[in-house]
């Protein structure tokens, strides 16, 4: 294989900027089809995007044979099928995170890759993003010396009812298509980076209820995750705030300073040593996935390492559920 000739199933939102564009951007690769339910929107996504081939039947991109990598951009809780019906015709596979709609859905789909000797990279990008990378870099520099804790904040105010009547937002707090809520929808982001910065986990435990009731799905989170080399993680996650209380803020605090950042507007990175302060900044990216696509395809091309395997995916995903886990 000298070149990944991807298909997309699932030519929703996510792929309109954040992915799509950059599969024709990166070298070795090219979009050569997309798949859609909805016939007339997978005709409109190839024809605005200049894709030669769409579908509206998944089975039949699968088994294109021009076709050699498949991206699945889906709601969470077709990942696993489709992912196992593109193993079974030999192709390797990107997909979207959250990996599946719960732990066990992510381990089935880790183990057949392993077991069918399959390629799968799970898309926690901001892993591949220049400012993610650096803040790696700073803590494998010990700038900030050994790190102590991690505090994490993220709110936002709950959906509204006209909000909520559009599909695109509805089905992202209905735990049957998303497997919870918002916060199943942005931790994986988060938790892939504390996985990415400080490896595995000794102890995790959390708590979730829904305050607000304003649909199924959890809207308030609070955990701590202590990892095996002694850093401390608290996170709380509240998606019913007024918007003047909205916040996206990380600080990792060390033996010296300390870093500041948020995970969802990548603007800067706030280093603090001794009293002295420097601000770190970088360009917003135009496709936000397309430095993890460049390495996916470096992987699928025997080129590079696997950038997020199926058994990270999956530890994101366990790691969700002991938050979200009610206890009587």
């Amino acid at each position: 294989m000298k070149k990944i000739n991807w298909g997309i199933i699932g030519c929703g939102d996510v792929t309109e900027v954040k992915s799509g564009p950059a599969f024709n951007k990166v070298k070795n690769s090219e979009l050569i089809a997309v798949m859609r339910r909805d016939a007339d929107k997978a005709k409109d996504y190839a024809t605005r995007h200049k894709v030669p081939k769409w579908y509206s039947d998944a089975n039949e991109l699968i088994n294109d044979p021009d076709i050699n990598a498949i991206y699945v951009a889906t709601p969470p809780s077709s990942h696993e099928e489709y992912t196992m019906a593109a193993f079974a015709v030999g192709k390797p596979v990107y997909v979207e995170k959250p990996m599946s709609v719960d732990a066990a859905s992510a381990r089935r789909m880790a183990k057949a890759a392993r077991e069918k000797k399959m390629k799968m990279v799970v898309a926690h990008y901001r892993n591949a993003q220049p400012l993610f990378n650096k803040i790696k870099q700073l803590l494998g520099e010990k700038v900030i010396g050994d790190v102590r804790f991690v505090k994490s904040e993220l709110y936002k105010p709950s959906l509204s009812v006209s909000e909520l009547e559009i599909p695109k937002n509805a089905w992202r707090v209905d735990p049957s298509v998303a497997g919870g809520g918002l916060f199943h929808d942005l931790a994986p982001h988060q938790f892939g980076l504390m996985n990415y910065f400080f490896g595995d986990a000794e102890r995790v435990s959390g708590v979730s209820l829904n305050q607000a009731n304003l649909y199924e799905a959890d809207d308030m989170v609070a955990g701590n995750i202590l990892f095996k080399n002694g850093v401390l993680f608290n996170g709380i996650w509240c998606f019913n705030v007024s918007p003047e209380d909205e916040r996206d803020h990380c600080r990792i605090v060390g033996q010296k300073g300390s870093i500041e950042f948020t995970f969802f507007n990548q603007r800067e990175v706030i280093v603090t040593v001794s009293e002295k302060t420097e601000t770190l900044r970088f360009d917003i990216l135009q496709h936000v996935q397309q430095p993890m696509i460049e390495k996916t395809v470096e992987y699928f091309l025997d080129e590079g390492p696997n950038p997020c395997s199926g058994e990270e995916g999956a530890l994101a995903m366990e790691w969700i559920e002991v938050f979200t886990k009610r206890t009587n």
